[in-house]
């Protein structure tokens, strides 16, 4: 007879089941300056001294032999060949090949001659743009407060180092660092030429990696670049300058992807292709139910199964809603070995604060909050109190929770040793934060981040769910048991899709008054969600999870359409459902609220829906002509066929999707969709095709088939059986038009994914007559 292992019971959560925030706050204003001090990271002057550099690391880069630095971006080898460290993960957007374009251009190099080397963790690296674009302010809003308080938090961004790869700014952030990087680069190589050939360095200029002498000599940048780097004390602020748009060479081509190849032929090392010799493998058991708790595991059932090696309970790692929970991995030779065993495992468990929770609660819940609540207002103009009202539109809209489901399991490598008396960490993780991912690493060992290193390894998809730090935790905790032997724990599908951090669930009531014409005079909005800033800042940066979150609201309070009166609000309903953010946020449900409801309006007002927006976009005329460029793309639908419209505003990008579906009994068939973009100047605008093809599958996924269900603290969906993803045979054809632009870059990753649903459902609505208000779109 096997014995229960008893494992000490944590304390239990003292926060309710289900618990309402929102209620009217002091201003925003205060709010933000607040948060930023009872987050500890403001001191008296700090705000008014100016941003650190970005040039240069504390620590210079770590070199091959005979190759120099020139600064914290840039190093180049003696054949030429110029590595260019990148500080964002790769996860398929193409930042491996968009940013390496950025000091490229500036550096009149050959993107051929580039390598790309990953960026060690350093402060210069942190993703100022982020936090700065996290604040509730509406992006037409153009007083100094929001200036300032932007400015502030990307001090905060630099100060805080925090490496972050998401919310679609990659490119926007790296975009003048990156670029001054190889300006400066470029002035002390054409220093170090005119110093040898004792000429002005006005005199010579750059192209394809050489200095060019006036008399036709030439110097590669692999046989100056010693002599820059010595050069590089006396370069002045005159002697950089950046190249305006007309003067680019690359920037703005569609260059070939840097990593293409090795991605093609196998080359390309994911986390889960991570090897260390004498490395094994675990796999997990984790708790059946949110918030459950371990109470004991019969370790001894499992001894004798093949390859076991060692069974390591994880009463419970990091805060109780980060979707993981607790658990017992099991190690062994082999993964499949491990996996087989921790099926087998005997655990019991003790339910926790969610055990009788259901999605439908939950909706209750926020239906509740709608009633009595009156939320956050994000944004108020005008009055809703009018005159001459001919008709009043109601209708209330609702998403479920959504998994992310990325191709790549959830994995992590730990290695933990003891040198000298002190443990070491070691990480290889395919991770949107590797910052983060070691600070974790850092508080589970008890150790120093100084010693920890991590190596990091493609993303086989990320769309948030790569922002987490779960699998880190549990990987190290494993790791600390095998004495110095690494470890590979990969999650099964079933584990992903049942101990996700969710997209919240949302609820939104929309009303609309319109005069006899047909004209908006009001429009309000009300929605009830959980907050994903509430869980996701205090367990993975150690921040304060209070206030507004943005996020909640996003898509509906910045709306571009010119409505005189309008009332946005929130109501934050908080739950033990861990969630966390998911491609596109806020935005991948508000703008379906949002679009849904003005085609709504449009058609009560027997409007059409695209002369409405186009009558309400008179202040946006980019966003006009986006709108207008894929309507005279996509053309007339075929017969059988209808052509539904959004538009919307996400990440400093717009766009307009024109969807061409048609229905066969209950059957949605989504065949073609017209995306116009802008996003700005275009880095690269194949990189962009390829990203908004991407976010249109994404989105379609989550608009035809995407929903996460909870009964009795239970995810119900495991598996890509019960929980799919768009096929091959349901893809549509996607055409892209990127809007031309000398704009700023904006995101790029994202904006393509919130179009989507709201376009097929004003289809669906001309072809059967049936509104649909709820996702995923299914017709009854």
């Amino acid at each position: 007879m096997h014995t229960i292992e008893r494992t000490k019971k944590p304390a239990q959560p003292k926060t309710a089941p289900l618990e309402r925030g929102g209620k009217p706050r002091p201003g925003r204003r205060r709010f933000l300056l607040g948060g930023l001090l009872a987050g500890g990271a403001m001191l008296v002057g700090w705000g008014v001294q100016p941003p650190r550099q970005r040039l240069h690391g504390a620590r210079p880069l770590a070199l091959g032999a005979g190759t120099v630095g020139l600064n914290g971006w840039i190093a180049i080898a003696p054949d030429g060949t110029v590595s260019v460290v990148v500080p964002r993960s790769e996860m398929g957007q193409g930042v491996h090949t968009a940013l390496p374009m950025l000091v490229a251009e500036e550096l009149d190099l050959p993107l051929s001659s580039v390598r790309v080397a990953q960026a060690p963790i350093d402060k210069i690296y942190a993703n100022l743009t982020v936090l700065r674009e996290n604040l509730p302010f509406h992006p037409d809003d153009p007083t100094s407060t929001r200036q300032g308080a932007q400015w502030l938090m990307a001090k905060l961004g630099r100060e805080l180092g925090i490496m972050f790869t998401g919310g679609s700014t990659s490119v926007k952030d790296a975009w003048l660092p990156m670029r001054e990087a190889g300006a400066v680069a470029r002035a002390m190589l054409l220093k170090a030429a005119a110093e040898a050939w004792k000429l002005p360095a006005g005199r010579l200029r750059t192209e394809d990696g050489f200095v060019l002498h006036p008399d036709g000599r030439r110097a590669g940048y692999g046989a100056l670049a010693a002599r820059a780097a010595r050069a590089g004390a006396g370069i002045g602020a005159g002697d950089v300058r950046l190249k305006e748009p007309r003067e680019f060479r690359l920037v703005g081509t569609p260059a070939a992807r840097l990593d293409s190849r090795a991605k093609t032929d196998g080359r390309a090392r994911f986390g889960i292709d991570a090897r260390v010799p004498g490395m094994v493998y675990a796999a997990v058991k984790m708790a059946p139910a949110i918030g459950a708790r371990l109470a004991g595991h019969d370790a001894k059932a499992v001894d004798s199964m093949p390859g076991v090696l060692q069974v390591v309970p994880m009463p419970g790692l990091m805060d109780e809603r980060s979707g993981l929970g607790a658990g017992v991995a099991v190690v062994a030779t082999t993964w499949w070995q491990a996996h087989r065993a921790a099926q087998a495992l005997p655990v019991e468990w003790t339910p926790g604060e969610a055990a009788g929770l259901s999605s439908e609660a939950v909706f209750e819940e926020f239906a509740r909050a709608l009633e009595e609540d009156s939320g956050y207002v994000y944004h108020e103009a005008g009055s809703q109190h009018v005159d001459d009202v001919a008709l009043t539109l109601t209708a209330e809209y609702r998403a479920p929770y959504l998994a992310h489901a990325a191709m790549e399991p959830v994995n992590c490598t730990a290695q933990v040793e003891h040198v000298d008396g002190r443990a070491r960490v070691r990480l290889w993780a395919s991770t949107q934060v590797p910052s983060v991912a070691m600070d974790v690493a850092a508080r589970v060992a008890g150790v120093e981040r100084a010693d920890v290193s991590i190596e990091v390894m493609l993303l086989g998809g990320g769309f948030g769910r790569r922002l987490e730090a779960d699998m880190v935790a549990q990987a190290v905790t494993v790791a600390m048991a095998l004495g110095g032997k690494p470890v590979q724990l990969v999650w099964s599908r079933e584990d992903d899709t049942t101990h996700d951090v969710y997209r919240p669930a949302a609820l939104a009531r929309f009303r609309a008054h319109l005069d006899a014409k047909g004209e908006i005079l009001a429009w309000d909005n009300k929605s009830a969600s959980g907050a994903i800033g509430h869980q996701y800042f205090p367990r993975n940066l150690g921040l304060p999870g209070v206030g507004p979150d943005k996020t909640t609201a996003e898509g509906e309070y910045d709306m571009q359409y010119a409505i005189a009166n309008q009332r946005i609000a929130h109501v934050i309903v908080d739950s033990p459902v861990p969630l966390g953010y998911w491609r596109s946020v806020g935005h991948s449900h508000n703008a379906f609220f949002k679009e849904a409801f003005l085609d709504e309006v449009a058609h009560a007002a027997g409007r059409d829906p695209v002369a409405m927006r186009r009558a309400l976009l008179g202040k946006h005329p980019r966003a006009l002509a986006a709108l207008d460029a894929a309507v005279a793309r996509a053309g007339r639908a075929p017969a059988g066929r209808a052509h539904g419209v959004a538009l919307h505003r996400s990440f400093g990008s717009t766009v307009a999707q024109v969807a061409e579906v048609s229905v066969e009994g209950r059957q949605i068939r989504v065949h073609r969709v017209v995306c116009a973009i802008d996003c700005g100047l275009a880095v690269n605008p194949s990189i962009i095709a390829q990203q908004v093809e991407s976010g249109v599958l994404f989105g379609l996924s989550a608009a035809l088939h995407g929903e996460i269900t909870i009964r009795d603290g239970k995810v119900e969906q495991s598996n890509f059986g019960d929980y799919p993803v768009v096929r091959m045979h349901e893809a549509p054809a996607v055409e892209t038009i990127v809007m031309p632009s000398l704009a700023h870059p904006e995101g790029v990753g994202e904006p393509a994914v919130p179009p989507v649903a709201p376009a097929v459902a004003s289809a669906v609505f001309k072809l059967t007559g049936q509104r649909l208000r709820s996702l995923p779109l299914r017709l009854s």
